[in-house]
């Protein structure tokens, strides 16, 4: 048993094998699935767990080159906008209409459902290189 951070077991498997440009998506537990994209459902009940929570949880592990945000998330839900911008320091962050994001979760190799009820609170991951 690994004795910190990650223990889910799909969550360590998603990290391992998200490769450089995969798309990862940590999203809100109202966000459309598209058909055939691997899903980890880690949500428990409303707001459990919180899109931060998970969103932390992965950053610790994985290397993220860039991520891609809807651009609704400025004025809708500015508070998650600014734990993105502040856990994703100095990385490249792409905004695009809600529409436009949906689409691009279609290229996904996981999307990571949380209970997180705040509108537009998701995320694409685009997997980075440590070296």
């Amino acid at each position: 048993m690994k004795k910190d951070r990650i223990l889910n077991p799909q969550l360590l498997t998603a990290v391992a094998t998200t490769g450089h440009t995969d798309y990862l998506v940590i999203a809100d537990c109202g966000l459309p699935i598209p058909r055939g994209v691997e899903v980890i459902d880690v949500s428990v009940r409303a707001g459990l767990p919180r899109f931060m929570d998970v969103l932390k949880a992965i950053d610790s592990e994985l290397v993220v080159e860039s991520a891609i945000v809807a651009s609704e998330i400025d004025e809708k839900n500015p508070q998650v906008w600014q734990e993105i911008s502040d856990e994703l320091r100095g990385l490249p962050i792409e905004k695009l209409p809600h529409e436009a994001f949906k689409e691009y979760t279609k290229r996904a190799k996981y999307i990571i459902r949380t209970g997180e009820t705040s509108p537009y609170a998701n995320v694409i991951l685009i997997g980075g290189v440590n070296f």
